[in-house]
């Protein structure tokens, strides 16, 4: 990114700062997260410290939503005549970047945002999320905050009385990804403490116990289903145990496991017991075989979706002139949709006896295995885990003996905090905590011998 000096707003000492004006999402997809996240622009001053976002014109753009918007900011005091003069060249870097064919009228009216926040707004609208969507949100968080700073229990109950409205999905959604977020930065003690507040939520709200309720029962259908496995699951039984779901959402989650079983025979044989049925049972039967057509529908939409979106992004790939940055750009979108679309392409170039895109799906799976390889502290606590007894185990810490520190023990916390909160097999947990003893003697005994 290019550096302005300016002057900082506390001290008005000159300053450096790295900005970015141009957020333009059919060249960088991570231009909307860059800007929501307030996390660009931002600059330190070394004389005072402060810290905080520099005023500069900004340009965003959407193909997708045909969005085009610009914000001068006012304390810049630049007449409106001269703000064309600065946000022109950013405009016509947009419309460059557009092959001709997607040029539209959109991109000849900007439209002109008065402050920051309505910038942020309007992106956001743009995405069906509302300023009172935003508000409710905000006011899950104060509530988390609360309960945070809320040691005492009785306390705490208290206040989940008092805010009993906020506890939604989107309240237990929020506690999913602070979890996560504690776990993958390696604070165990923070996973713990929110999910312990979590409980607590769930116990204690109508909305939590019934996502318990609505848990256990998906639960239990899945271990009926392990079960009848075990001796050959027919269709007869695996209508049984659906018949015997009462919430959509367990019912939603165990259809997503048993799909493929949910066929065009089973749907025949269950039309068929409909027909059978006494007046009694056939109201019960009928609700049943919709609310199953409708949650396949719905999950086989999805997956072509998802399918279609794969493909396409493989056909972008295909056609970049810079390929090891253009896959780097997509890191994240690599799951096992375009896992399939990847080998489905390469076996319908196979059989044309296409070699050059044949070598192209090659080395994109190449560059891919290398940018996703898991980090050497990783693939160790692998080895560590497929090693055979302690003798072999203690040999691997020799060998890798510089890797042994600190943040190693760190990320072995992590995982075994990660493991936990998935409720991984006992006998994992078991040879993850050996390997973190076994690691920790050793990184003290090293240290001791320093």
């Amino acid at each position: 990114m290019p550096k302005i000096q300016t002057n900082c707003p506390r001290c008005h000492q000159p300053m450096l700062a790295e900005v970015q004006q141009l957020f333009d999402m059919n060249t960088d997809p991570t231009a909307k997260q860059k800007l929501l996240s307030r996390t660009t622009n931002v600059s330190r001053c070394q004389a005072c410290g402060y810290e905080g976002m520099i005023s500069v014109p900004l340009v965003y753009h959407d193909p997708e939503k045909e969005l085009l918007l610009t914000y001068f900011p006012p304390e810049l005091g630049v007449a409106v005549n001269d703000q064309e003069k600065q946000i022109g060249p950013l405009i016509n870097q947009v419309v460059s970047a557009l092959p001709a064919e997607k040029r539209k009228g959109y991109l000849f009216q900007p439209q002109v945002m008065l402050t920051y926040q309505t910038l942020i707004d309007r992106i956001l609208e743009a995405d069906g999320i509302t300023k009172e969507m935003l508000e409710a949100q905000q006011k899950r968080i104060n509530f988390i905050q609360k309960l945070i700073s809320t040691p005492d229990a009785e306390a705490r109950k208290q206040v989940i009385a008092e805010n009993s409205a906020l506890a939604d999905g989107n309240l237990f959604a929020i506690f999913s990804t602070l979890i996560e977020s504690s776990i993958m930065q390696g604070d165990e003690k923070s996973a713990q403490m929110l999910s312990a507040l979590n409980k607590e939520l769930m116990e204690q709200t109508e909305v939590g116990r019934e996502l318990l309720a609505q848990n256990q029962e998906a639960q239990n259908a899945i271990k009926a289903i392990q079960e009848a496995s075990k001796a050959g699951l027919t269709r007869e039984r695996l209508l049984e145990i659906l018949g015997e779901i009462k919430s959509l959402s367990a019912l939603t989650t165990v259809v997503s496991l048993t799909r493929n079983a949910l066929d065009y025979q089973f749907f025949q044989s269950l039309t068929e017991k409909i027909d059978k049925s006494a007046d009694a049972d056939k109201s019960a039967l009928v609700e049943l075989r919709d609310r199953l057509l409708k949650i396949t529908r719905d999950y086989d939409l999805e997956i072509k979706k998802h399918a279609e979106a794969a493909n396409k992004l493989l056909e972008a790939l295909l056609s970049a002139e810079n390929l090891e940055e253009e896959v780097q750009k997509h890191l994240e979108e690599y799951d096992e949709f375009f896992s399939q679309a990847v080998r489905d392409a390469f076996a319908q170039a196979n059989q044309a006896n296409d070699s050059a895109r044949l070598e192209k799906i090659q080395k994109i799976t190449a560059i891919i295995e290398k940018f996703s390889a898991p980090p050497p502290e990783i693939e160790l606590i692998q080895h560590m885990i497929d090693a055979p007894d302690e003798a072999a185990r203690h040999e691997l810490l020799v060998q890798h003996d510089g890797m042994i520190t600190d943040e190693f023990l760190q990320a072995l916390n992590s995982i075994i905090a990660e493991a936990q909160s998935h409720n991984e097999s006992k006998e994992l947990l078991e040879i993850l905590n050996t390997i973190y003893k076994e690691a920790l003697r050793y990184n003290m005994e090293k240290k001791m011998k320093a």
